[in-house]
């Protein structure tokens, strides 16, 4: 059993590239990890996930605790042998879908029963219960349960809540110590959009020393400059030498200027559902095939990425496959919008390690102003 840690092998400004090492492999940073919310990567095989350049992928303590149940996926050999993915996994606490999907929520001091979206079934998840899960599916890392708030909310309502999540980290912490070395558990920064919340929950959470760190409660409707502003004030009050991962996030953008402040780790469902619904992300922005101005064009989306889902399949018949809503068609675009963020995130860490990170993202940046390739015409 591998030992988890975390080594920086460069630095540029508060970018930083390294290596996390797991019991099921390495992680090379920044990284983005596809989200398997029900062990699947929507729309994926695990050997393209793998073949992309994806080093890790995140599963879902919420969904997965309601079907196929973590006891069941315990017995089958683990979550890794379930959805045959090999590398390193990194589950969530189930927290912020207990809020968001759950019905007929009660939250007290012990934890939050609910009853389930599929079938109005009611559960409890506690501290305890959350990270005995993330056990029983074999996750290489886990987060500690938490309270997450939508923004923009009140004061006292946010503060309760960033109380409560500490009270919960220490509870996590002690029933972590339980499973097998090798495997790491993460203290989540909960505090809105209050930057003084935020540094208490900061602080309060390296004084329990956890292997890494993540920011949580970000995305949940504030704009991206409150987002790099709450950034900004946890920083510099977390250990810089754990990872950092900022949790749910988010645009390509969002992951730039997250890099340039110091965030190792991102998930975000966007790339998978943005794909669903016919949008891709590419060196040239966003493109929404379900605009007719493809309908007649035979050239690749970008004959330079490294998907062939880009290079060998016509604009035409993207778009034509979106239009009749062929299940193709979503497979294709998110698997052109995986390897995009992967390449994204490639390129940061070659960026980061020859010192030139600030110019690597303007240079991104620019391309996206520059927009999409101009109309084709015969």
């Amino acid at each position: 059993m591998t030992g988890f840690s975390f080594a920086i092998a460069a630095r540029d400004g508060a970018a930083r590239t390294g290596t996390i090492v797991t019991p099921h492999g390495p992680i090379r940073t920044p990284a983005f990890m596809p989200v398997g919310t029900q062990a699947t990567v929507k729309g994926m095989y695990m050997d393209q996930v793998k073949a992309l350049g994806a080093d890790v992928i995140l599963g879902n303590t919420y969904h997965l605790m309601l079907r196929p149940g973590a006891e069941r996926i315990a017995a089958l050999g683990g979550l890794h042998r379930f959805g045959g993915w090999s590398g390193p996994i990194l589950t969530d606490s189930g927290g912020f879908q207990v809020m968001s999907l759950a019905k007929l929520r009660k939250l007290t001091e012990t934890g939050v029963t609910f009853a389930s979206h599929i079938d109005g079934s009611r559960y409890e998840l506690t501290p305890e219960r959350s990270v005995a899960i993330q056990g029983l599916l074999g996750a290489d890392i886990q987060m500690q349960l938490d309270e997450c708030v939508a923004l923009p909310n009140d004061r006292a309502t946010i503060e309760k809540a960033m109380q409560l999540s500490l009270r919960w980290a220490e509870r996590s912490q002690r029933a972590f110590a339980a499973q097998p070395p090798g495997r790491a558990l993460f203290g989540i920064v909960q505090g809105g959009d209050q930057p003084d919340l935020r540094v208490d929950s900061a602080k309060a959470l390296s004084a329990m020393d956890f292997p890494g760190y993540s920011i949580g409660g970000l995305a949940v409707g504030e704009p991206q400059e409150v987002m790099l502003a709450m950034i900004e004030a946890v920083m510099p009050h977390l250990p810089d030498a754990r990872p950092h991962y900022l949790m749910g996030v988010g645009t390509p953008d969002d992951l730039l200027a997250a890099i340039a402040r110091g965030i190792d780790m991102f998930d975000c469902v966007m790339p998978t559902r943005n794909g669903r619904h016919g949008q891709a992300f590419s060196r040239f922005g966003r493109v929404n095939f379900r605009n007719a101005r493809h309908a007649d064009d035979p050239r690749p989306l970008d004959e330079t990425s490294s998907c062939p889902a880009a290079r060998d399949y016509s604009r035409a018949y993207l778009h034509h496959l979106v239009r009749t809503e062929e299940m193709l068609g979503s497979m294709l675009i998110t698997w052109i919008n995986l390897a995009y963020y992967q390449d994204l995130m490639a390129g940061a860490r070659e960026a980061i390690a020859a010192g030139r990170f600030a110019d690597y993202a303007a240079e991104v940046r620019a391309n996206w102003d520059r927009g999409d390739i101009q109309p084709w015409s015969a």
